[in-house]
């Protein structure tokens, strides 16, 4: 199921990617090298639950606007995890504190619907609480990631325009044993994300989004 999707979420990037490509070039107001109205800041909250799993976190990120339909920037997480029955084990417990950070773009094949891939690194700090309580081990691990989903816009206009907020769904597809988005049984859980992003200099968004029309 989980290849199925996969696969899924490729190919409609590679034909959206290929679609508005060839958008673009016909696009006539289309301003060319750096535009400090293109930069962003903002950030997301992070849940995740599943299968006595549960997940908060926050990642503050910077970016900027490649077109009006692609975004890319770069990511800070923190994230705290919980684990019931660690590995099976009744009454096992574990605790995670994780920092890391990376990179993603977005992607937009319309204005309210986005594509997401994003890359990261983390840190992790455990400690395992077994079902006698004592004795407590506490462990070190890093571990990459690569997160793919794709999530929903309200008031996003294009580059250049107004804040905007947004919902995501992201799946972590590295298999790596360490993620911190996976459940006690190493199965990826799904990260839900709501998140704002804000324009550092805002500009005249109707003028640079009428194109996505």
């Amino acid at each position: 199921m989980m290849k199925r999707i996969i696969a899924s979420l490729l190919l409609t990037t590679i034909l959206s990617v290929h679609l508005f490509a060839q958008k673009e070039k016909e696009e006539e107001e289309v301003k060319k090298g750096f535009n400090k109205e293109n930069l962003f800041t903002g950030g997301t909250v992070s849940l995740g639950f599943y299968n006595n799993t549960f997940l908060i976190g926050a990642s503050p990120v910077f970016g900027y606007s490649l077109t009006n339909w692609l975004d890319a920037g770069i990511v800070v997480n923190y994230n705290y995890s919980s684990y019931r029955d660690y590995n099976g084990v009744l009454n096992a417990k574990l605790r995670q504190n994780v920092f890391g950070g990376g990179g993603f773009i977005k992607l937009y094949p319309v204005r309210f619907l986005f594509a997401q891939a994003q890359i990261e690194h983390n840190f992790i700090r455990q400690k395992y609480i077994p079902p006698t309580r004592t004795p407590v081990d506490k462990a070190k691990a890093d571990a990459g990631s690569f997160l793919i989903g794709g999530g929903y816009t309200q008031g996003r206009i294009g580059r250049g325009g107004g804040p905007f907020y947004y919902l995501s769904v992201l799946f972590d597809v590295s298999n790596n044993v360490n993620s911190p988005y996976t459940d006690g049984y190493g199965r990826s859980i799904p990260i839900i994300n709501g998140g704002l992003q804000i324009p550092l200099f805002q500009g005249d968004g109707k003028k640079n989004g009428k194109n996505r029309e």
